[in-house]
């Protein structure tokens, strides 16, 4: 069923829907999910050989929508998304983490963020690429014999960002609404911002981590999705939030109602710090993504909202932000991972990518106690920032200090350079994300419009932590003020290809 005379709407219909609209199209019985799912496929067979962003399909849903039991109940019962190829597992589904290491995992288990997908009615229908263990923001990889690289649907030329790129391009170009997304430096926010996308990471504690991870060592990561509208957003943290019974180190309170009902009640005027610097790094953010957030902050002042600048020093002690940040982030868990393999330390630089490799590499430098105090330094950052939103409602900056790069370019981890230099410049890039995995703050990033090469750039706005309700809200009224900035058809899309 991939004629498009035998597709139950036109592509501009399909693209103009976002997940709700299209799960209630579905509920009023004017489409049925297998229908949608049709429709995701042709989706897929339009655009994807110029994005490369899908790994596979799942024959079994494409046969049956039903097939992994989504609940009718859910709010978005019928919507379909892409699985990420990393982090929470699907049962009798690949997961291979872009690397060879992995090549052919079929997963045993079913993880919790999964059974949340399927409560909200969601339907994993294929599976979308990641950089190897997603550790950057250009989804590039060559585990599979040949170099796959995942373009970015407004300049193919362009990275739809990563680590959820794949999801990304996808949802952008209109495939589908929505799909899961995961971020540890900015892995959900950093492909929203370089797609026209909202990209929400929750706060440290929301959302269930995969049942073989250790929530303190991967404390910096959270799950979730890539939109094209706030409230689809809303609408899937309603569900992602539901953890097993004992299921984590970080009890946080359940939200106190809907956050997607919430949105129908604007923010009351809220205190907004802006901030554009240079958050510890040494080289300043590009002028054209300052001029879109000052933008975003004229539209705030204009909704009543009281924005003021404020220095790089009243957030936090950067050299302690950056010791431990980058700490963790070369001696993460996801290296050991080749070691329980049974790869042989000499084996390594056959078996990953250059820069994967000379993460494992440098790894080896680093002693027990470079990591306790890298622990240390997390609570402090924690509660430097705890205390700033004791004073502030919202932090407005950046998501992204650069505009989007080229393709396989000086992100992707297929380069063969020093690390030193390969990371100085990834965290230069990520300056503003990276400190909300640290601290485990909610952040949203929004779309701000476009620069003069036509590529978007997105905003970001942070709360404290568990104040995923006031970042959404302020998301909505913005959305609701600058439609144009949000799910905007990019020149490959699946009503023109």
């Amino acid at each position: 069923m991939t004629a498009q005379h035998k597709l139950p709407m036109s592509w501009s219909e399909w693209f103009a829907l976002d997940g709700v609209d299209l799960a209630d199209l579905i509920r009023k019985g004017k489409i049925t999910t297998n229908e949608v799912i049709a429709q995701a496929t042709a989706g897929v067979q339009r655009v994807d050989s110029e994005l490369e962003g899908v790994l596979e399909l799942f024959e079994d849903v494409g046969q049956n929508a039903d097939a992994d039991s989504p609940n009718r109940s859910g709010t978005l019962y019928g919507v379909p998304i892409f699985l990420k190829d990393l982090g929470s597992r699907m049962a009798q589904r690949a997961q291979e983490s872009g690397s060879r290491l992995l090549r052919g995992n079929i997963s045993d288990v079913t993880d919790p963020l999964i059974n949340n997908y399927l409560r909200a009615g969601l339907i994993p229908f294929g599976r979308s690429t990641t950089p190897e263990f997603g550790m950057t923001f250009d989804t590039s990889t060559n585990y599979l014999g040949t170099v796959k690289v995942t373009r970015n649907p407004w300049n193919p030329e362009h990275t739809p960002g990563g680590s959820s790129g794949g999801s990304a391009a996808l949802v952008a170009a209109g495939v589908t609404p929505i799909s899961m997304a995961s971020d540890g430096g900015g892995s959900t926010r950093i492909p929203a911002s370089y797609c026209g996308l909202v990209g929400l990471k929750a706060s440290r504690g929301r959302i269930p981590m995969p049942l073989n991870h250790s929530e303190y060592t991967l404390r910096h990561v959270a799950e979730g999705v890539v939109t094209r509208t706030v409230r689809d957003s809303a609408a899937v943290l309603d569900y992602l939030h539901a953890k097993p019974v004992g299921g984590t180190f970080y009890p946080m309170a359940s939200p106190q109602g809907s956050y997607l009902e919430s949105l129908t009640t604007p923010p009351q005027q809220m205190k907004i710090a802006l901030s554009t610097g240079r958050w510890g790094r040494d080289v300043e953010c590009d002028s054209a993504v300052v001029d879109k957030i000052l933008a975003v902050a004229h539209v705030l002042e204009s909704l009543g909202h009281n924005v003021q600048e404020i220095e790089d020093d009243e957030l936090c002690d950067w050299d302690l932000m950056w010791n431990t940040y980058i700490t963790q982030w070369i001696c993460g868990p996801h290296l050991p991972v080749a070691q329980l393999h049974g790869v042989h330390p000499t084996e390594m630089e056959e078996m990953f990518s250059p820069m994967v490799f000379r993460h494992f590499d440098k790894a080896q430098s680093y002693t027990t106690l470079d990591l306790l105090q890298a622990m240390a330094g997390t609570n402090t950052i924690t509660r430097s920032f705890g205390s700033f939103f004791e004073n502030w409602d919202i932090l407005l900056c950046p998501t992204h200090a650069i505009r989007v790069p080229v393709a396989n370019g000086p992100y992707s981890l297929l380069r063969d350079e020093p690390l030193e230099s390969w990371l100085a410049r990834l965290v230069d890039a990520c300056r503003y994300t990276m400190p909300g995995n640290e601290a485990g703050l909610p952040g949203i990033s929004i779309p701000a419009g476009v620069d003069n090469d036509g590529l978007p750039i997105g905003s970001m706005l942070y709360a404290g932590q568990g104040r995923e309700d006031l970042i959404l809200k302020l998301a909505a009224v913005i959305e609701a003020a600058k439609p144009e900035w949000f799910a905007q058809m990019p020149p490959i899309n699946v009503a023109s290809a």
